[in-house]
C-alpha cells in the first residue's frame, strides 16, 4: 500500500512511543517509574467534573457549535482580558480539542507550502512535524544552556527571511521549563513587529510558575505586537484535565474563522459536557492551581536535589512548567542510548532530548508522586555512577 507522501516527512512522537513502552513494561509486572509523559498525576478537581456532571445530567450529549459553546469562549476571553491583559472578545476564540489541536488548527490555515517557521530549539516536539504537515518549513534556532535555552532578539532577527510567516513562543517551556522574563518578552516582540511576522504563544503552562517568576503574554506588550500575535492554551496542565480535550485559540476574527471552518470539516464541536467542565475551571475558585503549583514546586526541588548531586549532570533550575531538562553529555551517551539503557536495564521512563532538537540532554517531568521522585531518582542516580 502506498500511502501519502508527507508522512514520508514526519516523525512520530518519541514522548508517546516511550509512555507507550512503559505502560507495556508495567503490564508485564516491570516495576517501572515513569517520569516521561507531562501529564498532572491529581485529580481533576470535584467541581470541574461536577460541573460536567450535571451538564450531563442537563442533557449537554448534542452537537455543539463547531467554534464552541458560548459561555466557554465568553469565559475564555474574560479570562485573557482578565489576567493577561488581551482585549480578545468571545468571537476572537475557538475551541479546540486540546491545545495541540489548536497549533494543528493554526499551522492548517496561516501556512502554504514553503513558508518558515522559526522555532526555537529545545521546541516541543510536535511543533515542526506540525509546520511540515503543513507544508511549512521549520526552521530550528538552537540555544543553549549558558543563555538559558531562550532565543536571542538577535537570533529571531538573524533567522527571519522574506519566506518567514510565524515564530513559535512557548513560556513556560517544554521540555525546558524555562520562563522569559518580561523584559525578554518585550524584546522579541520589538522584532515580531520590526519584521511584520505572526508570533504564536504557547501559554498551556502560564499558572506555573515559581520563585516568583511573571508571566508576559507577548500581544500584552503593544497595540502593535497585539496584532501580530495568536495565543494557544487549554486546560489540561493547570487543572489536571488532560483527558478532557479542551483546549482553545485566539485570536484576529480571520484567523479564528478559518479555523472554525477546518475544524468544521475534521472534528466538528468539542466534547459538549467537557466544555461545562472548562467553564467552571476558569469561573470558580482557583485555590486548587495554587495547591497543585505547591505540590510541583516540592517535587521540583525535590528532583533537583537527585540532579544536582550527581558530578556528571548539569540541570539549570526551571522557574515553570513540571520539567527537569538535564545535560547527560559528560556521561559519554547520547540522549536516544541514555533513556533506553536506563529504561531497560533500571526501569526508569524519560524522553530523549534528541525528540526536542537536544541530543546532549534528556527530559524528566515531575509531574509525579514524591515517592515515585525518590524511588525513580534513586535508580537515575545509580544508573549514572555506572556509567563512569
Amino acid at each position: 500500500m502506498k500511502l501519502a507522501a508527507r508522512l514520508g516527512e514526519i516523525t512520530p512522537s518519541l514522548t508517546l512511543a516511550v509512555d507507550t513502552k512503559a505502560k507495556a513494561m508495567k503490564r508485564e509486572g516491570i516495576d517501572v517509574i515513569s517520569f516521561s509523559v507531562g501529564e498532572p498525576d491529581f485529580e481533576t478537581p470535584a467541581h470541574i467534573k461536577a460541573a460536567a456532571k450535571t451538564a450531563l445530567e442537563q442533557g449537554k450529549t448534542r452537537y455543539g457549535p463547531v467554534a464552541g459553546e458560548p459561555g466557554l469562549r465568553e469565559a475564555i476571553a474574560n479570562k485573557l482580558q482578565s489576567d493577561n491583559q488581551l482585549c480578545y472578545a468571545s468571537e476572537n476564540v475557538i475551541v479546540t480539542n486540546g491545545g495541540k489541536h489548536s497549533l494543528y488548527n493554526l499551522m492548517m490555515v496561516l501556512l502554504d507550502p514553503g513558508d518558515e517557521v522559526v522555532i526555537p530549539a529545545p521546541y516541543w516536539v510536535s511543533y515542526p512535524e506540525m509546520v511540515k504537515l503543513a507544508g511549512g518549513v521549520p526552521v530550528v534556532v538552537s540555544t543553549t544552556i549558558d543563555s538559558g535555552f531562550k532565543i536571542s532578539p538577535d537570533q529571531l532577527r538573524q533567522a527571519i527571511t522574506p519566506n518567514t510567516k510565524l515564530f513559535i513562543l512557548n513560556s513556560p517551556s517544554n521540555p525546558t521549563g524555562m520562563v522569559y522574563t518580561p523584559e525578554e518578552i518585550r524584546a522579541l516582540a520589538e522584532v515580531v513587529v520590526e519584521k511584520e511576522i505572526w508570533v504564536v504563544s504557547d501559554e498551556i503552562y502560564e499558572k506555573i510558575l515559581y520563585d516568583g517568576a511573571e508571566h508576559l503574554s507577548i500581544g500584552a506588550v503593544s497595540p502593535e505586537a497585539y496584532d501580530r500575535t495568536i495565543i494557544s492554551s487549554g486546560f489540561a496542565k493547570t487543572y489536571a484535565m488532560t483527558g478532557w480535550r479542551v483546549g482553545f485559540l485566539a485570536a484576529p476574527l480571520p484567523i479564528i474563522k478559518a479555523a472554525s471552518m477546518i475544524q468544521g470539516h475534521s472534528t466538528s464541536n468539542v466534547c459538549t459536557f467537557s466544555q461545562y467542565g472548562a467553564i467552571a475551571a476558569y469561573e470558580s475558585s482557583q485555590d486548587c492551581v495554587k495547591e497543585m503549583v505547591q505540590a510541583f514546586a516540592d517535587r521540583r526541588q525535590l528532583m533537583l536535589e537527585y540532579l544536582h548531586s550527581i558530578p556528571e549532570i548539569t540541570c539549570p533550575k526551571p522557574n515553570g512548567a513540571f520539567y527537569m531538562f538535564p545535560n547527560i553529555s559528560k556521561t559519554g551517551m547520547k540522549s536516544l542510548d541514555f533513556s533506553n539503557t536506563l529504561l531497560e536495564k533500571y526501569q526508569v521512563a524519560t524522553v530523549p532530548g534528541i525528540a526536542f532538537g537536544a541530543d546532549d540532554c534528556v527530559r524528566l517531568s515531575y509531574a509525579t508522586h514524591s515517592d515515585n521522585i525518590h524511588k525513580g531518582m534513586a535508580r537515575f542516580v545509580e544508573f549514572v555512577q555506572s556509567l563512569v
